[in-house]
């Protein structure tokens, strides 16, 4: 009888060294011809730039320019801090033609320091104060064509206080528990960006233990 040899045993394979991966380079930025300014407003600038954008590519953009906004998530823990209360508005905005449920906001002034805008809007459209600031994110609203920073701050250990909205402000301040405001974000009844990013940006960090 024809004894039948077993076949050898394949080698383990020996895995390849993991190849490390270049560091990206540098994108080169837009170079910019020209810049006029195609109009001039209360609250903001146009101008229409002339660019060799980074393709190599000459290009005319319109682009808005402002000097920044502060957006406020006032916070009131003192009640429920499980659910701590949160301060809203509801006005009329005409661009986009209907009442919006927002967080406090406002325009910086000319070289004021964001945080003190910050500050001072508060006041003026809420009356509330606070003692204790955090800057949560700070992020361009509208990249493609606007040129401005949108800085949201933490305000915490609120004290109420007398509103000095402008004239032309009819605001309606919302309080209510942050979990009501997130089910009104997932019911797609907040519109406004800046309140969608704030909210859920502060309802993540505190289920993740980082406020």
């Amino acid at each position: 009888m024809t004894r039948q040899m077993a076949a050898p045993s394949p080698k383990p394979k020996t895995a390849a060294p993991t190849a490390k991966k270049a560091a990206p380079k540098p994108r080169a930025k837009a170079k910019l011809i020209s810049s006029k300014l195609a109009y001039k407003g209360k609250v903001f600038n146009v101008f229409t730039d002339t660019l060799i954008e980074p393709t190599g590519h000459r290009n005319v953009r319109d682009v808005i320019r402002h000097n920044g906004s502060v957006v406020i998530l006032a916070v009131d823990e003192s009640v429920n801090p499980t659910d701590p209360d949160v301060i809203l508005e509801r006005q009329y905005r005409h661009a986009a033609g209907q009442y919006l449920i927002e967080l406090p906001a406002g325009s910086r002034n000319p070289n004021e320091p964001p945080l003190a805008a910050a500050r001072r809007e508060m006041i003026e459209e809420t009356g509330y104060r606070a003692r204790r600031w955090t800057m949560l994110l700070r992020y361009f609203a509208s990249p493609g064509f606007l040129g401005e920073w949108m800085q949201i701050y933490l305000a915490r250990d609120l004290r109420p206080g007398a509103a000095h909205p402008e004239l032309d402000e009819q605001i309606e301040i919302i309080r209510m528990p942050l979990s009501q405001a997130m089910k009104l974000i997932a019911d797609g009844k907040i519109h406004d960006g800046k309140t969608l990013i704030g909210l859920s940006l502060y309802a993540a960090a505190r289920r993740e233990g980082r406020l």
